[in-house]
Order: structure tokens, then sequence, then C-alpha cells
């Protein structure tokens, strides 16, 4: 009996434990995807830059899987729609920037998050698996970025030439990296 109690009296006490855990992961994930959403090349011949902002969702989905990478890249957007700095300086910043040019990849930012996520989390974890997850979060990325690109533009071949060539070779070295590092954090942290 004194053994019973002491299991519910333990369990109960980690419950708090476990949910700032959470929160501080998601945070952090969060702030994670904002430093790298401010690296970016922007280029001439197209309303959208080059920013690893992508990567690091992709990378956190990967890593901390879909329910955790889907709430941080929210969270990521909700920080940037009350107008912290966190979006790419190329655009006006604040919510306008969800409804610029960009809007679309970034409105896309939590289901790529947790499409990667969740397929890296099931089956057998590796490599390969991981850059599925990835090229998966990326047409989600690429499905709502060109979207809303080709609604911006009138044109799907306007959306296309600026928003999806331009960006095929880097977009698989980030696929290919992110697939890399967050296999090599999930083996260490298991």
């Amino acid at each position: 009996m004194l053994k019973t109690a002491l299991h519910v009296d333990g369990t109960v006490a980690d419950q708090p434990s476990s949910l700032i855990k959470q929160a501080v992961i998601v945070i952090g994930a969060s702030a994670v995807i904002a430093v790298c959403s401010r690296l970016v090349l922007p280029l001439p011949f197209t309303p959208v830059p080059l920013t690893l902002g992508n990567f690091a969702v992709l990378f956190v989905g990967l890593a901390i899987g879909s329910r955790r990478g889907f709430s941080a890249a929210a969270l990521y957007l909700a920080c940037g729609a009350m107008g912290l700095p966190v979006f790419n300086p190329a655009g006006p910043g604040g919510i306008a920037q969800l409804f610029g040019p960009t809007g679309g990849y970034l409105w896309a930012y939590p289901a790529m998050a947790f499409v990667a996520g969740w397929i890296a989390e099931r089956g057998v974890p590796g490599f390969a698996r991981n850059v599925i997850a990835g090229v998966s979060g990326e047409l989600v990325l690429f499905a709502g970025g060109l979207s809303w690109l080709a609604i911006v533009t009138h044109s799907w071949q306007r959306a296309a030439l600026f928003g999806l060539y331009p960006f095929f070779f880097a977009e698989v070295v980030k696929v290919m990296v992110a697939a890399a590092i967050a296999l090599r954090l999930r083996s260490t942290a298991s």
C-alpha cells in the first residue's frame, strides 16, 4: 500500500516539471527558428529571400517531433505577428509579413514541422526516414508558399519562377543537413 502511494505521489510531482520541460523545449525551438530566420540572403530577382528559417523549422520538426515542432513554429508566428523582430529582416515585419509575398511560406511553417516530425517519429529512425520526412515537409512548405505567391503575382508561372526554381538546390542541401543533424541529436538524446 505504501509503495503504491509513493508511486502515485511521485507521478503527480513529476507532472509539473515535465510540463515545464516541454515548454522550455518548445520556447527554445521557437528561438532557434527566430535566430535562423534572421539569417537571410536577399535575391534581387525575387521578393522571396533565401533564409535559414525554413531549415530551422524542418530541423525542429525532425528533432523534437510533430507536436512540439508544430507548437514551436506556431509560437514563432505568434511572436512575429505581435511585432517581435523574429521574421526575416527583408520584409515589413509584424503581421504585415504574414500577408506579404512570403506569407504562404510562413503560414506553412507549423504544418511543415508537424508533417516532418510525424513521419520521422514513425518506424525505425534513420537518415533515409529523416530525408523522406524532410522532403515531405518541404512539399508542404512549397505548397503553401507557392499557392500564396500565385495569388500575390496572379500567375503560377511567376510564383514558381520567384518562389521555387531559385531555391531548389539550397532546399536539397537543407533537407540533407537537417536530416543528419536531427538524427545525430535524437541518437545522443536516447
